[in-house]
């Protein structure tokens, strides 16, 4: 996906000549993003290294529009009101959730939903064997079903009740705006891997304590 992407981007750079910033998003948009994002909840690295690689062909797209040469990646991002490519995977996976409890979506992973009065729909996370080897563990956590639903129930009841498609994009795309956008960049170092499950334990709110505190303890006993 790298690879092919960046041949893209480079063939693109050398093609047009026109470095403005509506030019230069409208041929990434089209041509280059749509590719690092086709199936991502899939295949959405979790290595910082791998999370890193697949956000320098956005990196070094957008240094090359005029005016941003000389921001760090995370101030372009705001100048140009673009999300990071990692945030990105991280809302489709959420909307593939909502496509899920709707019914508009196989549900392959055996995700299931209940109600809370007060959170609202919530989502089962699937048990973890505590008995299996730590290195399991890593797998556990960034499987889909499992951070499918600890993304999912970071929503409020006010964009988890949607039941319209844009109506839940709109009320999702509000809360995403609550947290930072600072994705892991090469010489920077940033206060946490930019997962909003990291951003939500760090603020208090969405998921109860670190789950990945509570699982090493766990594990430590046995």
């Amino acid at each position: 996906v790298v690879r092919n992407s960046r041949k893209i981007a480079s063939w693109v750079l050398g093609t047009f000549w026109g470095r403005s910033e509506l030019t230069m998003l409208t041929l990434f948009l089209s041509l280059i993003r749509s590719r690092l994002e086709y199936c991502c909840p899939v295949w959405d690295p979790h290595f910082i290294k791998d999370i890193q690689a697949v956000e320098s062909i956005q990196r070094y797209f957008t240094k090359r529009i005029i005016g941003t040469k000389d921001m760090d990646y995370w101030d372009r991002l705001k100048k140009l009101r673009l999300m990071s490519l990692q945030r990105r995977r991280e809302r489709y996976t959420m909307i593939h959730t909502w496509k899920i409890l709707q019914n508009k979506a196989p549900n392959s992973t055996g995700l299931e939903f209940y109600s809370n009065e007060r959170l609202g729909i919530r989502a089962k996370i699937l048990p973890f064997n505590y008995k299996a080897q730590r290195s399991v563990s890593t797998a556990y956590d960034n499987s889909f079903g499992v951070k499918s639903a600890r993304l999912w129930n970071l929503l409020p009841k006010s964009v988890n009740s949607a039941t319209a498609l844009e109506a839940f994009k709109v009320a999702l795309g509000d809360f995403l705006a609550q947290y930072p956008d600072k994705p892991p960049v090469p010489g920077y170092k940033p206060p946490n891997s930019n997962s909003l499950l990291d951003w939500s334990c760090k603020r208090g709110d969405g998921v109860r304590g670190n789950h990945r505190s509570q699982l090493r303890s766990l594990l430590n006993l046995m």
